[in-house]
């Protein structure tokens, strides 16, 4: 990882942006960030740590001031920072919570924090992500590390420089493992441990299901006994064994087995001599049942022919019956034709008696000669069709004439009107001309008067508006002294301020000093003459109010002189654009004006509005000359329509006079006569039906006379008496053929029945005993076959149930063997017996990892120490149990044994821990799949040193340049800027924010 450039901006000690090219010291390597206490050094690493982390080392634990104290509220808080990760280049932009003023009223509101991560594409900044949250779960991919280890690794921060030296186990583990990506290591001995929970289980589950089949077995054995077999009780030397005792558990299962099979063969025997007993009851009970049975139905039989013998007269009746419908049959046809014959005539002797009836009615005779009168009549009704068709437009002729009368009436009144309204023309015209004159004269002003309103209501709002700027403006010459005299009085406050706490800053650096600790000036552990305190000490928060006080009084200073000149300016233009005049004249102009203006407008519109009517009265005039000329043709023409109708009418009143007759029109003539007609032929249509029926009814009743006489029956009467309906008569021949049939099927079933019973003896025989003796037999073979299932099925699952026992005993005995093997191996990979060292896998890997890194430290620690110092890694256990193989201890050349890093001096520490941060970059740089380190801070613990020290430590970290690296340094040391040519100088200007400026080996920059 290298980082290239860092934006700060309202951050820490620094108001406005500054910035520090990293990239200047790549030739250089080592560079020296520099300033007096308090400038804001560590800021500048605060801020890498901010931008990468939204965390400040500084502030882990305590408040988190991060937005400056120095900024206005309007200013922005904004952290950048560019940097590079194996081949790609990355841009990240933070800005924490900070109050500012709220867009609407003077209240102020709460900026949230904001995050931006964008990617240098082809030289092209592509955002990747824009939120806190999703900002810091990618970085957390692409860098690697969390901020924990940025700071024991790349950014060793104040107070934390030492942390991966002194720390525990643990948490040099968690460190090393995210370095050298040996997580995988854990997930082995993770996956190993499931493995050997897994086959501890898989053994339990097999020992449970030997268990499991032994019980069952057991409790089998147990229940035959309960069933109160004598042959399965357990004897003494077969008695149930201890639960734990398998083998001894499955021996008697096999046992009980083999009196299960010997149980088999003498149930099976008992069943044979159950069935062969079952069958000689069952055959001797048939033999009864089939005796019993012929008995019984020749019984039914007797009954059954006595009842049929009972009915044999009415079925000789029904028989008798049955012949005489079927001889009537033959006769049905003849007797239904007369009877239809004879309806037929009735019928036809009303339809004349009524048909006769209204031929009288309408004036004929009974003796009249219909057929003439018929032919009379139509020859009439022909003549007169076409009268009524002459009468029907005489209809039409005569409304015509009505309407073209109506017409030629209408045009005329027309005409007389619009002559009427011709008449009035003059007149108006000449109104209209005068009216026009006058208007047209008073709107002629009506231009000049709009200008003129315009030019004063402009007048009038700009007078209006000096007047309001004139309060304004008084109001802000009395702020704006006020402001003044405010900021005079808060810079002279900070001046005496600062001029207190130069005096007393010895004071203050001695207040700091402790017993044993070094000097922050000369660096001496003792201090003998520290300076006396002054009588009111100044601090930096008593500045830093000071100057937030006068910052915030230039400020409004600023703004309301900003203010005063802006109304002085506004008011002068206003003054001007009113031509000096009052806002009360203006008011009155304006006033009488407006009444000029309103005049004109109305004699405009009225001018406008006459000359309309003009046009409009002329048009008209032209089109009723147009009109009457039109008129005048038209009352010609309808008078001439009128004529011709008047003719049309008198010539139809000729021709249908003569062809009423005395009736009112020749429809209603011609309605009399069809209607007169009709009636004749309805009558001679009823005489001539009337004799073919009577006719018909002679032949239909000779006929049956003939056929009647010619058969069995006295009469037609007595022939309909013996007709049946069809399906009465196929009923009765039905029932007649099947009692017939079962006379003859009883009579034959009892003949049988008697020749069967002579063999059987005097009686029927007894049922009951024979059923009790069968039923006995079935009893006791059920019993048998029962048993004889139950033998069989109790050895079975025996046999069954040692099958899976002697499978369950090799399957624990396999599991057995793979768990212990699964075990040892995860207990060793874990740390656990018969791991003597209690060293997990991923321990051990970074156990080798760390020697590497010891010895690379040491390389450097060796020549800073003059000899005196080395680390070693130890794997030595550690008290009350806790894991081991990544403790570092000291061994000191002088005494020749080795102590616990917590034992060495200050500087002794920030030795040994440079020298392993240095030792811990180089391995894991030098490793293939680990993390690059190019860029190093180390912030503060120079001065510690003494000056021989000091040399060597600096001659150390001059030889990281062979590899590559830059290393920033963080000191107030003078010996050190004297070494280190390429600087980052923080300074803070006379107004108090601090200002970076950066200096390179070869150059100003």
């Amino acid at each position: 990882m290298k980082l290239h450039r860092i934006e700060l901006e309202g951050f820490g000690p620094f108001r406005e942006r500054q910035v520090v090219d990293f990239d200047a010291f790549d030739d250089d390597g080592v560079f020296l960030i520099s300033g007096r206490t308090g400038a804001g050094k560590s800021s500048i690493l605060d801020g890498v740590s901010f931008a990468l982390y939204g965390a400040v080392p500084r502030y882990d634990s305590g408040e988190r001031r991060l937005r400056s104290d120095h900024s206005f509220l309007g200013d922005p808080t904004e952290v950048r920072l560019e940097f590079t990760v194996g081949a790609q280049r990355w841009r990240v932009t933070r800005s924490p919570d900070y109050e500012r003023p709220a867009k609407r009223g003077d209240k102020l509101t709460t900026e949230a924090a904001r995050a931006e991560l964008e990617e240098s594409v082809d030289g092209v900044w592509i955002g990747r992500a824009a939120k806190p949250r999703e900002v810091g779960v990618l970085l957390d991919e692409i860098l690697g590390l969390n901020a924990q280890q940025f700071q024991q690794v790349i950014l060793l921060a104040q107070n934390k420089f030492s942390r991966f030296l002194l720390a525990r186990n643990d948490e040099r583990q968690q460190l090393l493992r995210t370095l050298f990506g040996t997580r995988r290591f854990e997930r082995y001995k993770e996956e190993l441990e499931d493995r050997r929970r897994a086959a501890q289980r898989e053994l339990e589950d097999a020992g449970a299901q030997t268990r499991t089949l032994l019980e069952v077995a057991e409790a089998a054995l147990a229940a035959a006994a309960t069933d109160g077999d004598a042959g399965e009780a357990a004897t003494g030397d077969d008695a149930a064994p201890a639960p734990i005792d398998l083998a001894a558990r499955r021996s008697r299962v096999e046992r009980a087995a083999q009196r299960a099979e010997y149980r088999i063969e003498q149930t099976a025997q008992a069943r044979a001599q159950r069935d062969a007993e079952h069958a000689t009851a069952v055959s001797a009970h048939a033999e009864l049942v089939e005796r019993a049975r012929v008995f019984d139905e020749l019984e039914v039989a007797r009954v059954r022919m006595d009842r049929l013998d009972a009915e044999a007269p009415r079925r000789a009746e029904e028989a008798r019956r049955l012949d005489r419908a079927r001889a009537a049959e033959a006769l049905r046809a003849p007797l239904e034709l007369a009877a239809r014959a004879e309806s037929a005539l009735d019928e036809a002797r009303e339809v004349a008696r009524v048909a006769d009836e209204r031929w009288v009615e309408s004036g004929g005779a009974p003796d009249d000669d219909l057929a003439a009168l018929d032919d009379e009549l139509t020859g009439d009704i022909a003549r007169w069709t076409d009268a009524a068709e002459r009468e029907r437009e005489l209809i039409d002729a005569a409304a015509e004439r009505e309407r073209r009368e109506a017409a030629a009436a209408d045009l005329t009144a027309q005409l007389a009107a619009l002559t009427e309204q011709h008449a009035l023309v003059p007149a108006e015209r000449e109104r209209i001309e005068t009216e026009l004159a006058t208007t047209t004269t008073d709107a002629a002003r009506l231009d000049d008067l709009l200008a003129r309103r315009a030019e004063l209501s402009a007048q009038l709002a700009a007078a209006q508006e000096a007047a309001a700027l004139a309060d304004r403006l008084a109001a802000a010459d009395a702020d704006h002294l006020a402001a003044s005299a405010r900021s005079d009085s808060a810079g002279a406050a900070v001046t005496d301020l600062l001029r207190r706490r130069l005096t007393g800053r010895a004071a203050e650096l001695a207040a700091g000093l402790a017993p044993g600790a070094p000097c922050p000036v000369c660096g001496a552990a003792e201090h003998p003459h520290p300076a006396p305190p002054a009588d009111e000490p100044v601090t930096d928060d008593d500045i830093a109010r000071a100057e937030a006080d006068r910052d915030a009084a230039h400020a409004v200073l600023r703004e309301r002189s900003e203010r005063v000149t802006a109304l002085r300016a506004a008011h002068a233009d206003a003054a001007a654009r009113s031509g000096g005049r009052s806002t009360a004249e203006l008011e009155a102009s304006s006033g009488s004006l407006a009444d000029e203006v309103s005049v004109a407008e109305r004699a405009r519109a009225r001018a406008a509005e006459l000359s309309a009517q003009r046009g409009e009265l002329d048009r008209l005039d032209a089109a009723a000359a147009v009109e009457r000329a039109r008129l005048d043709e038209a009352i010609a023409a309808a008078r001439a329509a009128v004529a011709v109708a008047e003719s049309t009418v008198a010539r139809l009143e000729r021709e249908v006079g003569d062809a009423r007759g005395t009736f009112a029109s020749v429809a209603e003539r011609l309605a009399a006569a069809s209607a007169r007609r009709e009636v004749a032929r309805a009558a001679a249509e009823a005489r001539a039906v009337l004799a073919g029926c009577e006719r018909a009814a002679a032949d239909a009743a000779s006929d049956r006379a003939a056929r009647v006489a010619a058969s069995d029956f006295d009469d037609a009467d007595a022939v309909a008496a013996a007709l049946l309906p069809a399906d009465e008569t196929a009923s009765l021949a039905a029932r007649l053929a099947e009692r017939a049939a079962d006379v003859a099927a009883t009579r034959a079933r009892l003949l049988e029945l008697e020749l069967a019973a002579v063999g059987e003896g005097a009686g029927r025989p007894d049922l009951d005993a024979s059923a009790h003796r069968l039923a006995a037999a079935d009893e006791a073979r059920a019993l048998a076959i029962a048993a004889h299932r139950d033998a069989v099925h109790d050895a079975e699952r025996l046999r069954e149930l040692i099958v899976q026992i002697d499978a369950a005993f090799a399957a624990v005995a396999a599991r057995a063997e793979t768990a212990a093997t699964v075990t040892r191996l995860a207990d060793t990979v874990a740390g656990r017996a018969p791991n003597t060292r209690k060293m997990d896998l991923e321990t051990f890997v970074l156990a080798a990892e760390l020697e590497e890194i010891v010895t690379a430290a040491n390389l450097r620690l060796q020549d800073m120490s003059s000899g005196r110092y080395t680390l070693h890694h130890s794997d030595a256990l550690q008290a009350r149990g806790a894991a081991s193989g990544l403790a570092l201890e000291v061994l000191d050349a002088y005494t020749g044994r080795l102590r616990s890093p917590q034992s060495l001096s200050g500087g002794e520490t920030f030795l040994a821990s440079l020298a392993l941060a240095l030792g811990l970059a180089e391995v894991v740089t030098g490793r293939a799949g680990g993390i690059r380190l190019d860029t190093l801070f180390i912030d503060e613990g120079f001065g510690s040193l003494d000056p021989e020290t000091l040399e060597l430590a600096m001659r150390t970290l001059d030889e990281l340049r062979a590899g590559g690296r830059t290393v920033g340094v963080i000191s107030h040391v003078e010996a050190m800027k004297e070494q280190l040519p390429a600087q980052v100088l923080v300074e803070a200007t006379p107004e108090g924010p601090s200002a970076i400026s950066q200096r390179e080996a070869m150059g100003a920059g």
